[in-house]
């Protein structure tokens, strides 16, 4: 979800893993733990995500899409 900074209340296990445009990206931590050895990509596509975000009036949605890492990743 994007949200405007301050909607959205951090929890102890969240962690900031990021930026993207200059806005936070943060991650649950037990989410982390599953992510960690992967290569994370965010992206906007057409389409209704099934949240409220900002994106939505605008008919888009974000995706996220993940592949582990490898030797060539190092």
């Amino acid at each position: 979800m994007c949200l405007v900074e301050g909607d959205f209340l951090l929890g102890s296990r969240d962690l900031l893993i990021g930026t993207i445009e200059g806005g936070p990206f943060y991650i649950a931590a037990d989410t982390f733990s599953y992510y960690k050895k992967s290569a994370i990509t965010i992206d906007v596509t057409q389409g209704r995500g099934a949240s409220f975000s900002l994106e939505i009036p605008l008919g888009l949605r974000f995706l996220m899409r993940s592949e582990l890492f490898d030797e060539t990743h190092i």
